[in-house]
């Protein structure tokens, strides 16, 4: 008979429904970040199909405009920044990827402020209206163009000015602010398709990555592992002490009075004898000791506590092959991996390799800035 408890619910029946819940709520943090990604990817590619300007978008502005020129894009709040120490930039190209991470509201070092107003985004130029005067990059000139991936800073080099420039954003503009000017500076080069296209793939992209709803957990799944307090972390410890302890114990047993030197002479072999001189057998002495002038025996080898060391260098057992031996990273785990580790409450929105944070869960943020950043680290390493 089952082992029940006061509700009349077996454990199998109580682990099924843990696991059921952490499934779902892992599976749902996956889906939200799925849909806020592609919602932006679609968000993008509907205003590049239509993201056009007019002549009459520029009445009021303090800026004369050529006859085919027209304003596309208009921010009162810019700041004029300059580069103290020129870097070589490099040339502009048509990225249209979103930021890895959030941007942060702070000035790069050896970037200063000169001057602050209104940024313009034109069919022929970025200008930014400022208090001191007018600063234009025509597209025409550019040569180099960097958007900083942490601060709002985007740094421009031109042919007919010698220091670097640019322009640093609000926060919350930046990553709009390059993207309308990467479709102006391809509409002036004649490549608006090319972001169009870059943009489809994109999409394509991310539509093989939309999460699964994980299988439901069923009672018959559950390991008497799980009745123990702490799951299979606490029989991969209670098995290690059980396998280093007689070990230790070897190392230290006082009741070897020689040491384990007779076996080390005994298992010595004696010098090959010379031609036709009969073999003499060597028998170690036990009852008298060795003279002071004789060597010292040598000990014979003590056990090494890594000989008996769980293969998997740690790792729980699971039929997946997952070590902490090294190897290749795990950037695709397999479905079921969360039924044989403890995953993250937001594991399948993650986008690296497979790690061990430091409170013993799993996550899929390795090799990111981040990496289980709410579970104190990353601890070890998956490999296969």
């Amino acid at each position: 008979m089952a082992k029940t408890d006061s509700t009349g619910s077996t454990w199998r029946y109580r682990w099924a429904h843990r696991q059921n819940v952490r499934r779902v709520s892992t599976f749902r943090g996956a889906e939200t970040a799925w849909r806020r990604r592609d919602d932006e990817l679609r968000r993008l590619r509907a205003l590049a199909a239509d993201f056009q300007g007019s002549a009459a978008a520029g009445a009021g502005l303090p800026l004369e405009l050529a006859g085919d020129e027209v304003v596309l894009w208009a921010l009162p709040a810019a700041q004029l920044v300059e580069v103290r120490h020129t870097p070589v930039l490099p040339a502009p190209d048509l990225a249209v990827a979103p930021p890895s991470g959030p941007l942060r509201p702070r000035r790069p070092d050896g970037v200063r402020v000169t001057d602050a107003g209104m940024a313009v985004i034109t069919s022929r130029r970025l200008v930014l209206l400022g208090g001191r005067g007018r600063r234009d990059w025509a597209y025409g000139r550019m040569t180099g163009l960097s958007h900083d991936p942490a601060a709002p800073v985007t740094l421009i080099q031109v042919l007919d000015r010698r220091r670097t420039s640019g322009l640093m954003l609000p926060t919350d503009a930046a990553a709009d602010f390059r993207f309308k000017l990467t479709l102006a500076f391809a509409d002036a080069i004649e490549q608006r398709p090319a972001v169009l296209a870059q943009l489809d793939e994109l999409i394509a992209e991310h539509a093989q990555l939309k999460p699964f709803r994980p299988a439901a957990a069923t009672p018959a799944q559950a390991r008497l592992s799980a009745r123990v307090p702490g799951g299979r972390r606490t029989v991969a410890v209670a098995a290690a002490v059980a396998l280093l302890v007689p070990a230790a114990l070897v190392e230290s047993d006082p009741s070897d009075p020689t040491g384990g030197a007779e076996v080390a002479v005994a298992a010595t072999p004696a010098p090959s004898p010379s031609p036709g001189v009969a073999p003499v057998l060597v028998r170690p002495a036990v009852s008298a000791p060795a003279p002071r002038t004789s060597p010292k025996p040598t000990k014979a080898p003590r056990p090494s506590p890594t000989a008996s060391r769980d293969p998997r260098c740690g790792a729980p057992d699971n039929p997946l092959g997952y070590d902490f031996c090294g190897g290749t990273r795990i950037r695709r785990p397999a479905t079921e991996v969360c039924d044989w580790f403890d995953c993250t409450p937001e594991f399948w929105a993650g986008r690296g390799y497979l790690v061990q944070c430091r409170d013993g869960s799993v996550s899929l943020t390795g090799g990111r800035s981040n990496a289980c950043a709410e579970h104190r680290g990353v601890r070890r390493t998956f490999g296969k």
